[in-house]
């Protein structure tokens, strides 16, 4: 079964967010270089997701801010490279045609953020018949605050809560030590 790997919008958007923030980066950024380097070095595809915004000027995922373009750390190649409007990869981009000429039947999934655009492609992915293993360490959120209780959610709560949902369901819940990186 061919495998590809899919980065989900680890864009330079993200750094113009008032979410932004870094404390989790570092691990993320080492996690994601580590996977990248595992598909090339095996000779897997590796499809680059970017999330585009044309209906706000003003937001960062607009392609006229210049922004929508991946972060420094990431190759500047790809097998396939697909822009989106929605929360998932497939919907708008052309993706589930270019993977099936490809004869790509298993997809890793990774990027920003987790339970967000990562999640939701994974839950397409798998009703459309891929084999997902969704890599909890290579994905990347920021704490949110519930609009019901004022609580705020970490960012370990909120990727605990994607991989409770997830796994077995969706897809496998995998770390980047799974494809023989050390950490």
């Amino acid at each position: 079964m061919t495998t590809a790997l899919i980065i989900i919008d680890t864009q330079d958007s993200f750094f113009h967010t008032p979410y932004w923030e870094t404390s989790h980066f570092e691990s993320f950024k080492q996690n994601m270089s580590d996977l990248v380097n595992y598909f090339q070095a095996n000779n897997l595809p590796i499809v680059k997701v970017l999330h585009v915004d044309d209906v706000d000027q003003n937001s960062p995922f607009c392609l006229l801010n210049g922004f929508v373009k991946p972060m420094d750390f990431l190759p500047s190649k790809y097998d396939r490279v697909v822009h989106k409007t929605v929360h998932n990869a497939f919907t708008d981009t052309g993706l589930l045609r270019w993977l099936t000429r490809n004869g790509i039947r298993k997809l890793v999934i990774s990027g920003i953020r987790t339970e967000q655009c990562c999640e939701t492609t994974t839950r397409v992915a798998s009703d459309l018949g891929f084999a997902v293993e969704f890599v909890l360490d290579a994905t990347l959120t920021f704490a949110m605050t519930s609009p019901f209780t004022s609580k705020v959610h970490s960012v370990e709560e909120i990727q605990a809560h994607t991989a409770l949902v997830l796994n077995k369901r969706f897809a496998t819940i995998t770390s980047a030590q799974d494809y023989g990186i050390s950490e």
